[in-house]
């Protein structure tokens, strides 16, 4: 892609706010002054506003204020104006009932942040999962140049001289404790090793998924996925960006230039090579739509199907991703791709090269870490697609996660209306069931739960763990953490609060799952369906008021990204007339 730098100087966003001399003028900039800015920084150099998800109550991102005074230094060397901004963060592992009903409340909070405020550019400072879509939804909605920077993963986690990973081995421990494998001791011993340094999961979970995306779609800069939060580079790279966005807002590179369909089908297509979270499927849906760029899940299975996935890394592999930086990060990967056509190499990045100038040199230094392809983990990662009478509009399933045994199945249907009816009932040695049977939840969608939890991923009743079972069929609309593994199918869309079809599943009917031909059928006659739905009365009460109330009103289904009706398409940085 050709890239046409503006012509510079020219007069910037902010110089409507602090240009001239008038009353309205004074009013904006005098009261900056207060905090001691010299009056040339307001002469027409870029102002850049450090959009920061920091916060306490998120501790992956509990290190990003430290982080953002390398940004600002950055920004200084490159003559600009840095202002820091806190914006709403959501984290996965403290926000009830999940951080997920959160994202589109924090796009909404940072579009308005960035476009009622007189800033000319923005660094997307983020880390937790929902931070960095929530903040790239909201860069895709203004519209002014924007760059991301993550706040990298944790170490490497160990105990009793194994690698431990975030989230992968919470789910593994867990079931361990109730098969009789691990004492509750030892459990808790493990938590004190499992998260050890500042940082985001150190799986290829959502958050290294989603900060793999940033950098796939070209938002970040070359290198910035992988590289560990404690690591002297992680501070070079906030630096390097902010130097870099200060020529963005020079260049008017804006995300509408970077975010194109090639974009989403690079970033689909790495997904696939990285063993990447099925949450990334809404997360990129949600972010095209705010682009305008017609993106679908037939998209998803189209460009994923036939990308091997060669990152060796858990909940798919053995390594974390400290051991994924060292080999040589996401370049490597990329390269892979273009090597092997599946990469638009013209694809703009936000150095104002194509991806294939940043990575064509990238070297591998550990190939059992980034696989050759033809040792890859599965020759079809990417993430499948289903459809079939039990979800017309689509579900997903994560090949590399899942269980080769398991990937054409049929089985009888043990069904929970709800989580509160899995969590009561599960550990019951009465519960029918056993391992030829598939597991259905209920409830758990975008309105169900609401919010669309990550529960998806429901651990096995103890009575099968302790037959040394690890691995069921189960369905359901929820979603389940990029850190979490199993045949697990999500987002089964209509979800049961729609009156999908999921929602007239009774424990005995048979389900029958083909992932080779992408099939999700339940064994009942159209006629059958029809009569249950038309008998079907919904148990989701909507919320009396509030966000949740708004929430449940405007949010879409997974399969469209479960963004609000009201947030689709570009609604540019133009804001309305000086009160003043």
């Amino acid at each position: 892609m050709t890239f046409k730098p503006a012509e510079w100087p020219r007069k910037l966003r902010s110089q409507h706010w602090y240009g001239g001399n008038s009353r309205d003028t004074i009013y904006h900039r005098g009261w900056l002054k207060n905090q001691g800015y010299p009056h040339d920084l307001f002469d027409g150099r870029p102002v850049i506003g450090i959009l920061n998800t920091w916060s306490d109550l998120t501790p992956c991102n509990g290190h990003l204020r430290e982080l953002a005074e390398k940004v600002k230094a950055g920004i200084w060397e490159a003559g600009g104006f840095p202002v820091e901004v806190p914006v709403f963060s959501a984290s996965e592992n403290t926000f009830r009932p999940t951080a997920m009903m959160y994202r589109n409340l924090a796009a909404m909070a940072v579009e308005e942040a960035m476009r009622g405020q007189p800033i000319d550019g923005a660094v997307l400072m983020v880390g937790c999962d929902k931070t960095t879509p929530s903040l790239l939804m909201a860069a895709a909605s203004v519209d002014i140049p924007s760059i991301v920077v993550t706040g990298g993963p944790m170490l490497n986690g160990w105990f009793r001289g194994e690698r431990i990973g975030s989230g992968t081995h919470l789910w593994k421990f867990s079931e361990a404790v109730k098969a009789g494998e691990m004492t509750q001791d030892e459990f808790l011993e493990a938590e004190q090793a499992m998260s050890r340094s500042s940082g985001t999961c150190n799986t290829m979970g959502t958050a290294s998924t989603m900060a793999s995306m940033a950098e796939a779609l070209g938002m970040a800069l070359s290198g910035n996925a992988a590289i560990p939060a404690v690591d002297s580079r992680r501070r070079v790279m906030a630096q390097m960006t902010g130097r870099r966005i200060v020529q963005m807002v020079k260049d008017d590179l804006k995300p509408s230039d970077i975010m194109t369909k090639e974009a989403f089908e690079n970033a689909i297509r790495c997904n696939g090579a990285i063993g990447g979270s099925t949450n990334a499927v809404v997360h990129l849906l949600a972010m095209a739509g705010r682009t305008g760029v017609e993106l679908t899940l037939d998209d998803w299975d189209r460009c994923g199907r036939d990308v091997a996935t060669i990152v060796n890394l858990m909940p798919s592999g053995k390594y974390l991703m400290e051991e994924f930086f060292y080999a040589g990060g996401l370049p490597v990967v990329l390269k892979r791709l273009g090597e092997a056509g599946l990469l638009h190499k013209d694809a703009l990045t936000v150095s104002g090269e194509s991806i294939w100038d940043e990575v064509k040199d990238a070297k591998n230094w550990n190939e059992d870490v980034i696989l050759p392809v033809e040792k890859a983990l599965t020759q079809q990662g990417g993430i499948a697609v289903l459809k079939g009478n039990l979800a017309p509009l689509g579900a997903v399933l994560k090949p590399s996660a899942a269980s080769p045994h398991l990937m054409q199945h049929r089985g009888r249907a043990v069904v929970f209306e709800d989580i509160d009816d899995y969590k009561a009932r599960i550990n019951d040695d009465a519960l029918d069931i056993d391992e030829t049977c598939i597991m259905v939840m209920k409830n758990c969608g975008p309105k169900g739960y609401p919010g669309m939890a990550e529960v998806g991923n429901m651990g096995l009743p103890p009575k099968v763990l302790k037959k040394g079972i690890t691995d069921m069929v189960r369905i359901s609309d929820a979603r389940m953490s990029g850190t979490a593994y199993g045949t697990v199918v999500l987002h089964t869309s209509p979800e049961a609060a729609r009156g999908g079809p999921l929602a007239i599943v009774r424990s005995g009917d048979w389900i029958e799952l083909d992932v080779p031909n992408r099939r999700l059928h339940l064994d009942l006659s159209d006629e059958e369906i029809a009569a249950r739905l038309a008998e079907w009365k919904n148990p989701v009460e909507p919320p009396a008021s509030g966000y949740a109330r708004m929430f449940h009103e405007h949010v879409e289904g997974a399969d469209t990204g479960a963004d609000f009706d009201f947030l689709k398409g570009c609604r540019g940085s133009e804001v309305g007339r000086d009160s003043h």
